[in-house]
């Protein structure tokens, strides 16, 4: 697998996982450790997107 096609594995899995929170977050019995652990997972793949870059360049 290159670089950007990972890359863009991420950003699907990123915005899957936007979707799921936008959805919890809609909910009126939304679980705030389920919330936190979402917009974690997020942030790990946005880290991880953002070094894949550094090193493509």
């Amino acid at each position: 697998m290159t670089i950007q096609a990972h890359i863009e594995s991420l950003e699907k899995k990123h915005g899957a996982l936007e979707e799921e929170l936008q959805n919890i977050l809609a909910s009126p019995s939304s679980d705030d450790r389920e919330i936190a652990e979402l917009k974690r997972r997020k942030l790990r793949l946005k880290d991880e997107m953002e070094r894949l870059r550094k090193t493509r360049h």
